[in-house]
């Protein structure tokens, strides 16, 4: 499954690449693509109209290492990064937090960029745990948000609001476990502008010049 994803990923910055001016900060492009569906077809231009009837981020209401409550007005306004981990994670998740960091660093200063991680275990990953977990791994308070909360909502946004895995034509539960290497971009409209393997350093750093890009992006 991540290997199908891995090159959903290439062919969608090839075909970025192809079409857009590339900036000097880094990034592939001068202004990032619009998505919305697990497909992360790029959209280019779209219009005011075709915007406000675009996919977006739906509400939600969590708990962070803090336990205190966040919901999506918390980063109403604000650039965030998401991904999906759970603390016992043995594989992919402690790359995926040591990648996470170096977005942290990049915009530990600023107030404009957030980071979001969904405990996948919500009924193991408590509170404590998490906290714990922020402890052990440097993260900032306010500025990276570790999730807990309703399973079914977790995994709701997971696959509905952030696509995080590809459609595997059919219907899943919650007895199929969320669990993927993906990190996603969203804008200050809660509309989907990336997806990066977060397993991949380089990605990473793309990730980061497309922030830069989406900040100094005039909608």
């Amino acid at each position: 499954m991540r290997k199908l994803k891995n090159k959903l990923i290439i062919l969608v910055l090839v075909s970025i690449v192809a079409c857009q001016p590339k900036k000097d900060n880094g990034s592939r492009v001068s202004k990032l693509p619009y998505y919305n569906d697990a497909s992360f077809t790029p959209h280019w231009n779209l219009s005011d109209k075709e915007l406000s009837e675009f996919h977006k981020v739906s509400a939600f209401s969590l708990i962070n290492q803090e336990g205190e409550k966040i919901t999506d007005k918390t980063f109403e306004n604000k650039v965030y990064v998401v991904d999906f981990f759970f603390t016992t994670c043995p594989g992919i998740c402690p790359k995926m937090t040591t990648n996470m960091k170096l977005v942290q660093q990049a915009f530990a200063k600023d107030s404009e960029v957030l980071l979001l991680s969904h405990s996948v275990t919500p009924s193991i990953d408590s509170v404590s745990v998490l906290n714990h977990y922020a402890n052990v791994n440097e993260v900032i308070s306010g500025k990276w948000h570790l999730a807990t909360g309703d399973k079914k909502q977790i995994y709701n946004l997971g696959r509905q609001s952030y696509f995080i895995e590809e459609d595997l034509g059919y219907e899943q539960s919650l007895d199929d476990f969320l669990h993927t290497e993906n990190f996603v971009l969203v804008d200050k409209n809660k509309h989907l502008r990336g997806i990066y393997n977060g397993l991949n350093k380089t990605a990473v750093k793309q990730l980061i010049a497309d922030i830069k890009t989406l900040k100094a992006e005039v909608n």
